[in-house]
């Protein structure tokens, strides 16, 4: 049967649930994915056509159905990513993969109305008494593309913005995570039309085909480098992207600082999910000779959140095998360049490798060309550099590409105005780490390698949304002015406007 077949079939009557829209559908791979998704493309865009942009009354019951469908599976939601993991933090995933999706609802739907009005914008006199606007139209059909660390909030904190901008979507959730990939596709195609929302699954080549299609928008989160395979790829149909990438993070302690404050802060931020987020703090700054005082505050930091680690629900494993040995690897590779390796492990167990469980480590003297410093870490392991001057800091984040987060531990405000300034990331958070992503009137986005674009807030309906610009002429106007033959008329009126 083909994906449009199926999805004719499976069309429900009216605007409720459906059962039958729970059954699945597994593209292949290679060209058999991108004919089948050109044809849930087809679809999809002709049901948009057919339909119009949806009014406001019907986004609300959109936003409203999604949330409800997320708060009534927050558990299936938090087994099913912990299973993924192979052991994530219960807590952990209802706050990062339901409250903060549910949040985003709450706020779009707050805030909606507001955002879809009609802006009226100013006409000048000479084409007075014609007036402008800007209206808010639906871009049609966006494809998201997910990773693994988030796979819920990643994939519906997207999706949120597409349907409060008035849009259709494909889903392709990450294939590491299957479970929850599963439980997306159940939940959503329950909750809406086949041609509405749509989960596809499958490996890398479903995500290369979603890619290659003529969408109205594609989101993806994930890799700098995968990251330039699918802007690539949607350059082929002038598909804009946005691109929600990562990059090395940099968090600052001020000389002013409290060292224990900032280490519980960073600690914290990066054992969130065993620091393997886009926005974990990826290395950290001190003053010089503060370092011995930065470790010990953040061995103590770790041991009053995390008193064992082997056993403990609140601790996350890594995600799979692969990512497990890459970290390895990359604290051999800073061990053999004289990096000094310090381990914290309150009660110095023995973690089983095959639980993926990775004690934190912090590592200090790594040479700038360690993979450590040169590449994303996504684990619980914390660089710890040394600086002289605020500038010699500044100076050194500006020499790398652009991080997709910054973090600044200072109440000296001239000190603080000055890393702004300086600076350019995707978001700062002063005094803490990651919970600007939490603030829902805040946009979020990298800048050059950590990404392009944004989501969430105004901004995310905007990035779904095209403003389009309207000019409304009256029936007395002077655009004859404007029209061949030139003479007089038009020298006179250029000369009031131009001068001789």
């Amino acid at each position: 049967m083909s994906l449009m077949e199926n999805v004719a079939q499976n069309a429900p009557v009216g605007r409720g649930s459906n059962p039958r829209l729970s059954r699945e559908f597994d593209v292949l791979s290679g060209d058999g994915a991108v004919e089948q998704l050109s044809s849930l493309l087809a679809t999809m865009k002709a049901a948009q056509r057919k339909s119009g942009s949806p009014d406001y009354d019907t986004r609300m019951v959109h936003l409203g159905k999604l949330e409800r469908a997320v708060i009534a599976r927050k558990h299936d939601i938090a087994k099913a990513v912990g299973m993924d993991f192979g052991g994530r933090s219960k807590h952990e995933s209802l706050v990062a993969e339901v409250m903060i999706v549910v949040n985003a609802i709450k706020y779009a739907r707050e805030h909606l109305h507001e955002w879809m009005e009609t802006e009226p914008r100013e006409v000048s006199w000479m084409f007075m008494p014609g007036r402008a606007e800007v209206i808010m139209q639906p871009l049609g059909v966006v494809g998201i593309i997910s990773p693994w660390n988030y796979p819920v909030q990643l994939a519906l904190g997207p999706l949120v913005g597409a349907l409060a901008a008035g849009n259709r979507a494909i889903l392709k959730p990450s294939e590491l995570v299957p479970d929850t990939a599963d439980l997306l596709k159940k939940m959503l195609s329950e909750t809406f039309a086949p041609d509405h929302v749509f989960v596809v699954t499958g490996g890398v080549d479903v995500s290369e085909a979603l890619s290659q299609l003529p969408l109205d928008h594609l989101v993806f989160t994930g890799s700098t480098r995968v990251g330039k395979i699918i802007m690539r790829a949607a350059a082929e149909h002038l598909t804009p992207v946005t691109l929600e990438l990562g990059g090395k993070s940099p968090a600052i302690v001020g000389e002013g600082f409290s060292i224990a404050q900032a280490a519980q802060k960073i600690m914290m931020g990066k054992c969130f999910n065993a620091g393997q987020t886009c926005i974990a703090p990826d290395y950290v700054m001190v003053p010089k000779g503060r370092a011995d005082a930065f470790v010990e505050e953040c061995r103590a930091a770790f041991a009053t959140m995390y008193p064992r680690i082997e056993t403990n629900p609140d601790y996350t494993a890594i995600i799979n095998d692969r990512q497990y040995a890459r970290l390895q690897q990359a604290l051999d590779d800073a061990r053999q360049r004289g990096a000094k390796i310090i381990e914290l492990n309150p009660l110095k167990e023995h973690l089983d490798p095959n639980a993926r469980k990775l004690a934190p480590q912090l590592v200090l003297h790594a040479k700038d060309d360690s993979v450590l410093m040169q590449e994303e870490i996504f684990g619980p392991i914390l660089p710890i550099r040394t600086y002289e001057t605020l500038d010699e800091a500044i100076a050194y984040v500006n020499d790398h590409p652009r991080p997709l987060a910054l973090y600044f531990f200072e109440h000296d405000q001239k000190r603080i105005d000055q890393v702004l300034r300086e600076t350019v990331s995707g978001g700062v958070s002063i005094n803490e780490t990651m919970m600007h992503i939490a603030q829902d009137d805040l946009p979020f986005g990298g800048v050059g390698a950590s990404g392009m674009g944004a989501y969430h807030a105004r901004e995310g309906f905007e990035t779904f949304t095209k403003k389009k610009p309207v000019f409304y002429q009256s029936r007395i106007n002077g655009s004859s002015l404007l029209k061949p033959p030139y003479g007089a008329k038009i020298d006179f009126a250029l000369k009031l406007l131009l001068g001789k």
